[in-house]
C-alpha cells in the first residue's frame, strides 16, 4: 500500500474543485493544472499549488499528457486524478503515469483498453451471459452482409462507431434504401472525430431509457454497485437530467442490472469508480450498452443516495485499501435529481452560448447541492465544455426532490448568457416526466422553444383587477382624510398583498 500525500487533478472548473474537497478534508496536498483562460478560477486558488500548463485550447493545455507528468516529478505528486473527460479515459496516458511511478487514481490502462472500444467491451463480457442488443459481433467490412443481417435483426437499425461516444458517429437506419447513405456519414463522423471509422450495427431501441449502474472495485478482487441512475433526459445524446434511483425499476430488476454490472466490472479486473450503462426497452428489458471507466459527471445523486464519497472510495482504492464498505452494507435512502446548468440556449437548438456572468448567484437551502467552478463577474470561455453548474437536490422521496429542484432554479439567478435552467424546468413539471414514462425521445417529444414561455394565467387577470381596485379605494380614502398622509405601497407590499388575494 502507498500512501497519498500530493494529489494533481489533472483536469478545470468543477470536477477540479470537487475532487480538492475530499482530497483537503483527507489531509492530502493539491495541485491544480490551468489554462491561461482558467487563470482566475476558482479551481486555481483553492489548491495547495497551481501551474499554467498553456493556451486556452485544450490541446495546447489540459491535454498535454507529457507535461502533466513532469509537473507531478518536479512538485513531488504522488497520484494524478484526472476527472472525467480530457485524459480520463486515455489509456496510453494512465500507461504513462504509471511507468512515471506515479499513481493513476483510476482503473488501469488494460481496463480502459478493454472498455474503451465498444466492440472489445462486448467481446470481453459475452462470456459472462450479459444481455445485449441483438447487432453485428464485429466491425461492418461488408456492405452486402451487413444489410442481410440488418434485415434478419429488422428496421430500424442503428449504426454506432465503436470508438464512438456523446453521440457521435451515430445514425439511425429506417429502411434499406438508406443505409448506404447513413453509412456513409457515420464512418465519415467517426474518423473525423475519433480517427477510427470502424463501426457496427445493433437493433435500434424505439423507446429507450439509458439507465447506469455506479460501481467500485479495489485491487484485492471486490466489486459492489451503488445501484442505478437515470440518465434518459438527453439533447443531442447527452445527457441533462439525472436522477437516483430510477422511477420506474423495480427491486428484482434493480438487483439484476446491479449483478450484471458487477460481472462487468470482473470482466476487466475493474478497480476504482467506473459505470456500467444499460439501454432498458419499454418492458424494463435492459442490455449492456458501455462501460464508462472514469468518475461520471452525475454522480452526486449516487452519493446522495448511499451516503458513499466516491472520489474518497478512488483515493483509497488507489492507494491498495480494500473497499471500506461491502455490499450488504449499502441501501438506497431517499431520493437525489441532478440538472446540468449548461450555458446553452434551449431556444436555438440549445447552441452553446458565450459571454460574462454578470449575476451569478447559487441557491442554497436544505437539501440543495451545488458543484460548479464559477464565480459572478467570470467569463465563460469557448474553449471547453459549456457546463457552468450542477444543481442537485435531496428529498425523502421522489416528489420531495422534485419540489427542492424546482424551488432552487427558480433562486439560481444568472445573467449575461442563456442558460438551460428554464428548460431543466420544464423538464420537471412535465407529467411524462413525473409519471417516471419517459425516454431519451422526450426533447422530441415534447419540448419546443415556445414551451418555455409562461403560459397566460387568467387568476392573474382577476388578481390585478382586485389589487387595483383595492388600491383605487386606499388612495380614495387617504384623499379624504385632510389629516393623513399618503404613502405609497413598497413593491414588497405589493407582492405580499397579490399573496393574500390568491
Amino acid at each position: 500500500m502507498s500512501n497519498i500525500n500530493k494529489i494533481l487533478i489533472a483536469n478545470r472548473g468543477e470536477i477540479a474543485l470537487r475532487v480538492m474537497r475530499t482530497a483537503r478534508e483527507m489531509g492530502i496536498q493539491t495541485v491544480a493544472i490551468f489554462s491561461e483562460a482558467d487563470r482566475n478560477s476558482p479551481h486555481v486558488r483553492f489548491a495547495d499549488e497551481a501551474v499554467c500548463v498553456g493556451p486556452p485550447p485544450s490541446n495546447q493545455s489540459y491535454l498535454l499528457g507529457d507535461k502533466i507528468i513532469q509537473i507531478c516529478k518536479d512538485l513531488n505528486v504522488d497520484a494524478i486524478h484526472p476527472g472525467y473527460g480530457f485524459l480520463s479515459e486515455n489509456a496510453a496516458f494512465c500507461q504513462k503515469v504509471a511507468d512515471a511511478g506515479i499513481i493513476f487514481i483510476g482503473p488501469s490502462p488494460e481496463s480502459m483498453d478493454l472498455m474503451g472500444d465498444k466492440l472489445t467491451s462486448k467481446h470481453t463480457v459475452a462470456k459472462y451471459n450479459i444481455p445485449m442488443v441483438p447487432g453485428t459481433p464485429d466491425a461492418v467490412t461488408d456492405r452486402v452482409i451487413a444489410k442481410q443481417k440488418s434485415k434478419e435483426i429488422g428496421y430500424p437499425v442503428l449504426i454506432k462507431a465503436s470508438a464512438g461516444g456523446g453521440g457521435k458517429g451515430m445514425r439511425v437506419v429506417e429502411n434499406e434504401e438508406e443505409f448506404d447513405e447513413q453509412m456513409d456519414r457515420a464512418v465519415s463522423e467517426a474518423i473525423t472525430s475519433f480517427g477510427n471509422g470502424a463501426v457496427f450495427i445493433e437493433k435500434y431501441i424505439t423507446a429507450p431509457k439509458h439507465i447506469e449502474i455506479q460501481v467500485l472495485g479495489d485491487k484485492h478482487g471486490n466489486v459492489i454497485h451503488l445501484f442505478e441512475r437515470e440518465c434518459s433526459v438527453q439533447r443531442r445524446h447527452q445527457k441533462v437530467v439525472e436522477e437516483a434511483p430510477s422511477a420506474v425499476l423495480t427491486p428484482e430488476i434493480r438487483e439484476a442490472m446491479g449483478q450484471c454490472a458487477v460481472m462487468v466490472a470482473k470482466a476487466c479486473n475493474y478497480y476504482g469508480a467506473g459505470t456500467v450503462e444499460f439501454i432498458v426497452d419499454e418492458n424494463l428489458n435492459f442490455y449492456f450498452l458501455e462501460m464508462n471507466t472514469r468518475l461520471q459527471v452525475e454522480h452526486p445523486v449516487t452519493e446522495q443516495i448511499t451516503g458513499v464519497d466516491l472520489v474518497k472510495e478512488m483515493i483509497w482504492i488507489a492507494e491498495g485499501k480494500p473497499l471500506s464498505i461491502k455490499q450488504e452494507d449499502l441501501k438506497i435512502n431517499g431520493h437525489s435529481i441532478e440538472i446540468r446548468v449548461c450555458a446553452e440556449d434551449p431556444r436555438n437548438n440549445f447552441l452553446p452560448d458565450v459571454g460574462t456572468l454578470h449575476t451569478y448567484v447559487r441557491p442554497q437551502g436544505n437539501g440543495v447541492r451545488v458543484d460548479d467552478g464559477f464565480e459572478q463577474g467570470m467569463a465563460i470561455p469557448i474553449f471547453y465544455d459549456p457546463m457552468i453548474a450542477k444543481l442537485i437536490t435531496y428529498g425523502k422521496d421522489r416528489n420531495e426532490a422534485i419540489d427542492k429542484m424546482i424551488r432552487a432554479i427558480d433562486e439560481f439567478k444568472i445573467s449575461g448568457i442563456e442558460t438551460t435552467l428554464q428548460f431543466c424546468k420544464f423538464v420537471l413539471k412535465h407529467e411524462a416526466f413525473l409519471s417516471g414514462k419517459f425516454d431519451t425521445r422526450f426533447i422530441g417529444l415534447y419540448y419546443t422553444p415556445e414551451k418555455l414561455d409562461e403560459p397566460f394565467d387568467a387568476d392573474e387577470e382577476i388578481i390585478a383587477g382586485v389589487l387595483a381596485s383595492h388600491l383605487l379605494n386606499h388612495k380614495k380614502m387617504v384623499n379624504s382624510s385632510a389629516s393623513s398622509v399618503e404613502v405609497p405601497i413598497q413593491q414588497s407590499q405589493w407582492k405580499t398583498k397579490r399573496l393574500e388575494y390568491r
